[in-house]
């Protein structure tokens, strides 16, 4: 009993110490308050970029308090003491003093602590101290305060403006930041002839006319504060070469900012703006590498003493293969390794002694070909792989390339110059798919190197922090839910509480439209020899007509961003102009330019004068765009960014105004008819007849369909509209057409309660054409619209069948002769030996997505295996025709992650023998550049619907990772559109 009792104390008292230990890991420390200032104290023999970041924190201050903060008061009560182990004095001393334990922060790579520390000398109260494992760390840490006080990373590039307080005291854990997930993580300045490069040459840095010292000052800066450390500088022509200016790299060096370079600079040499064929000769390696390998030893000498990453290797010029005497891939492959073989020898030559130069090789486009036909490269280069430019990483480590000394990393795009088409305006790369696509390479060891190519920084400003902020720590982002909080709490943080919903309910609206059709892929044109916008795959006469849902989509968008505007505080307008507004706004308009135009040319092909309404709504979106672009280049923060923002990338098709079609006058005004599923306009010299239907009204879909009424002349045109049965309903009964009103859209549903049922029957009709349906389960009646004393008919004809088969179901059922699903709602689900189906969020045509995972499972091969061991997802459905189907399946269209796994699934209907299924494409074929344009991979299947009835569609994983968006049943129903129809779910 007695040692009952005292185990019970124990534990008391370990509780009450738990506590009291854990209230010690916070404390509050007063940057500004009614005692003073606080300090912030620095080594001056600590790096330059320590230096830079205390007064970029000292700027913080003073913009959030109106406070000046004195640098370096060492008897100042309260101060921050910054440095990095064993290069700063003054914080090797303070650690000494006050026994701190930095065991976890020696020989440590961008490591650093943040800590309170009460009374640490007779004059100071207490210290905020900031040690670093080495210079960036400690940079880090301190601009880790300035996030504490609430200062956005996009304070200066957005104009983010922090909130004011009077008093500044922030909460600190004491804790350990980093090590860092990635080791290299940056960004490459690209395509910037159309904003980065005209701003700083005519706005910012006038006096070098180029982006130089000035303008790569600011960028550093912000990659400190993205917790960034590298960059691949700016490289086409447009731009002088990085190491033309001097200052540039002693800038670099200041901030901590490693250089490197893409896949068609070697050796950090920039060839477009360096190779001088007039003196150097051809750029080929076969016939003139002296001349090359002179600029390498050049640009090797001049960077020996300051951090850099090499590319080794070597393509043409400005991403153009490397042009070879022999075209083999042989000969190709055994130049390329000579290549890297000089290149090697030459960084050790020009190395510190025992340092190795870290050298990347990024197997991009022809050089990935090479790389797979047996390249041998030294297992200390670092592998880049590289996404297909369109967000699809094209190839991961297999485990042996994971046992690599170098290791791997990974070039991802946001930002694209060329073909199928480019996308330089906009960031429409959806948050999540970029989220999959880099958990999986470091789920595979991609854990090195990562850079993003973000073009001009604007408006990339999200998903470059999305980015960044995975590869310094990627333990939070563990699913795609993780994307969804991260957007929010920056929301939260660039706008506050209040709005933040509204505005990330917005932007995910705006991510799912772009996935759908990105705003710069709107004019169905494809890069050069192109120079005209094509014709839309958005059917306007299916499916409730695709045009017009994105339009009323992006209206919608449009009339919410605005509302939530309104309500923006003045000093947060800027930002969210920069940040959402212009973003959404330009997409929105971008899109409607070009929906109304497709609206003017099919309204025009039947007569409509609408035609002229239409072409004026396209005009009035393209204006629009004009006048927001000029609004952020000469208004917007008295023209701080003039010349930054550019509407017409290399003045493509798809940003141009669109051309109008005028529809011939008729002779008459009648009244013009055009029904969903009719791309022609109801003849008006069949009278009274029933070959003007609607399509048929499914009981278990609960359908609506439209009826177009529209005049065909000018003047003043009445209608009516009568049903000829109570159960028919109509949005609208009468109207009167004119100049203002051209046209109306009429939606006609049915009263369920009140239209009389089919037959009782078991079981269902036969045949593959619901007109064929017999007329025990048809009711069938009519619509008469009237005008000018002329009438025309429609018939409406209702499948409502009584079946027991149905009552109380809730899944999938045939309609129109098709069965469509979202993948995401399935009947069942079933794990496998290894496996499971998870549910992706805020990706995919439908907003979610179903994936196999983990990603380390085996790929089964068998189909006894695969039935056996791999997961299953599980969809029933109820068809009322039986036969041969086209089982559709829609996936996202990602890569094989290596060559041990693939891309695919098995299906089958029922007990049928699994078919195979496959998504992978290979190279850049026709196939692969419909896929990115859609993002969506669609592969067919033969299957037999053997009775009408209940079924079940079964997916089984073959290769984990595989993401499926929808599904489609066809029965020989689905007429053409841009996506599967909506689901056909009770």
């Amino acid at each position: 009993m007695f040692l009952k009792g005292l185990k019970i104390k124990l534990c008391i008292v370990m509780m009450l110490l738990s506590v009291k230990i854990n209230a010690q890991k916070k404390a509050n420390f007063p940057m500004v308050s009614n005692e003073g200032v606080a300090s912030i104290v620095t080594d001056a023999k600590d790096a330059k970029v320590v230096a830079i970041a205390s007064k970029m924190l000292a700027d913080d201050v003073f913009k959030v308090t109106g406070e000046t903060v004195l640098m370096n008061q060492k008897n100042a009560a309260f101060q921050i003491i910054a440095g990095t182990l064993g290069k700063s004095k003054l914080i090797d001393k303070f650690i000494a003093k006050q026994n701190i334990d930095v065991s976890k922060l020696k020989n440590k790579w961008e490591t650093f602590s943040i800590q309170v520390v009460e009374n640490p000398s007779e004059d100071i109260k207490k210290a905020l101290v900031v040690i670093g494992s080495d210079r960036r760390a400690t940079a880090y840490g301190l601009l880790e305060i300035s996030r504490m006080i609430g200062v956005s990373p996009w304070e200066w590039w957005a104009d983010a403006t922090p909130n004011k307080k009077d008093d500044l005291v922030i909460s600190v854990e004491n804790k350990v930041y980093g090590t860092p997930s990635v080791k290299y993580r940056g960004i490459f300045l690209n395509d910037e002839d159309w904003g980065l490069q005209r701003w700083s040459a005519l706005n910012y840095e006038p006096e070098t006319g180029d982006i130089g010292p000035k303008t790569y000052a600011k960028v550093f800066e912000l990659l400190l504060r993205l917790r960034a450390n590298t960059i691949w500088p700016a490289m086409h022509k447009c731009t002088k070469a990085f190491y033309h200016y001097p200052e540039n790299k002693k800038v670099a060096d200041n901030y901590a900012i490693v250089i490197g370079s893409s896949h068609a600079e070697p050796m950090l040499c920039n060839i477009n703006a360096e190779w001088q064929h007039e003196s150097m000769g051809d750029y080929r390696y076969d016939t003139n590498s002296e001349a090359i390998k002179k600029l390498f030893v050049k640009r090797a000498k001049e960077t020996e003493n300051f951090e850099g990453i090499y590319t080794v290797g070597m393509r043409g010029e400005h991403d153009s293969p490397m042009i070879v005497g022999e075209h083999d891939t042989d000969s190709q492959v055994n130049l390329l390794e000579q290549v890297i073989t000089d290149q090697r020898d030459i960084l050790k030559k020009h190395s510190k002694k025992g340092v190795r130069k870290p050298q990347a090789f990024v197997p991009y486009k022809e050089v990935l070909h090479y790389y797979q036909s047996g390249l041998d490269l030294p297992e200390d280069i670092t592998l880049v792989w590289t996404d297909d430019n369109y967000g699809y990483i094209r190839q991961l480590s297999n485990p042996e390339e994971q046992k690599r000394s170098g290791g791997a990393g990974v070039y991802y795009h946001t930002s694209y110059w060329g073909r199928p088409h480019d996308y330089l305006w906009l960031n429409s790369t959806n948050p999540v798919l970029m989220w999959e696509e880099m958990s999986k390479a470091y789920e595979f060891k991609s854990q090195d190197i990562w850079i993003l190519n973000c073009g001009d920084i604007k408006p990339h400003e999200y998903n470059m922090e999305l980015f960044l902020d995975m590869a310094w720590d990627m333990a939070p982002f563990k699913d795609s839910k993780a994307v969804g909080i991260h957007h929010l709490n920056w929301v939260k943080r660039e706008f506050g509480n209040k709005h933040a919903q509204a505005i990330n309910k917005v932007i995910q609206k705006y991510y799912t439209l772009a996935f759908k059709r990105r705003p710069e892929f709107m004019a169905w044109s494809q890069v050069e020899p192109v120079t005209k916008a094509g014709k839309t795959e958005l059917t306007q006469f299916h499916y409730g007509d695709e045009v017009s849902k994105r339009i009323d989509a992006y209206a919608n968008l449009i009339d919410e961003v605005n509302n939530i505007k309104s309500h923006i505080s003045q000093e947060k307008q800027d930002a969210f102009y920069q940040l959402i507004y212009y973003p959404v706004i330009g997409a929105s308009n971008l899109n409607l330019k070009w929906l109304y135009a497709y609206k003017n040319e099919f309204v025009a092909s039947q007569g409509r004068q609408s035609a002229a309404f239409y072409a004026t709504k396209s005009h009035d979106a393209f204006k629009r765009i004009q006048q927001e672009t000029a609004y952020y280049n000469d208004t917007l923060k008295n023209g701080k960014w003039k010349h930054i923002m550019n509407m017409s990338p290399r003045h493509l098709p798809v940003f141009s105004e669109p051309t109008a079609s005028i529809p011939l006058k008729k002779k008459r005004n009648a009244l013009g008819i055009a029904l969903e599923s009719y791309q022609m306009e109801v003849n008006h010299n069949i009278i009274n007849s029933y070959a003007d239907v609607l399509p048929v009204f499914n009981a278990y879909t609960k359908n609506s369909y439209y009826v177009d009424v529209f005049l065909k002349d000018n003047g003043n045109l009445k209608w009516e509209a009568k049903p000829k049965a109570d159960w028919i309903t109509i949005s609208k009964t009468s109207g009167t057409l004119n100049s203002d009103t051209p046209e109306e859209r009429l939606w006609v549903t049915i009263d369920w309660d009140k239209v009389p049922k089919g037959e009782n029957k078991k079981e269902a009709p036969l045949g593959h054409d619901y007109q064929l349906i017999p007329p025990s389960y048809k009711v069938n009646s009519a619509i008469d619209f009237i005008s000018n004393n002329e009438k025309t008919t429609i018939g409406v004809s209702v499948f409502n069948p009584k079946l027991e088969a149905l009552k109380n179901y809730k899944d999938f059922v045939e309609d129109k002769g098709f069965v469509s699903i979202y993948a995401e709602n399935f009947s069942r689900k079933k794990h496998g030996t290894e496996a499971h189906w998870e549910t992706f969020e805020g990706i995919g045509y439908t907003g979610q997505v179903s994936v196999a995972l983990p990603r380390s499972a085996n790929s089964e091969s068998n189909i006894d295996d695969i039935i056996k061991n791999s997961p299953v997802l599980e969809y029933d459905f109820y068809t009322f025709n039986f036969g041969e189907a086209n089982v559709y399946v829609q996936a996202i269209p990602t890569h094989a992650p290596n060559n041990t796994k693939g891309v695919k699934c098995v299906v089958a209907i029922d007990d049928a023998k699994p078919v195979l299924i496959d998504f992978e494409t290979f190279g850049r074929s026709d196939v692969w550049k419909q896929n990115v344009l859609k993002n969506a991979s669609v592969q067919a299947v033969k299957q037999i619907v053997n009775k009408a009835g209940k079924h079940t569609l079964k997916i089984w994983m073959v290769d984990p990772g595989v993401m499926i968006d929808q599904i489609l049943i066809d029965l020989g129903g689905w007429k053409s559109s841009y996506a599967f129809p909506p689901e056909t779910k009770m």
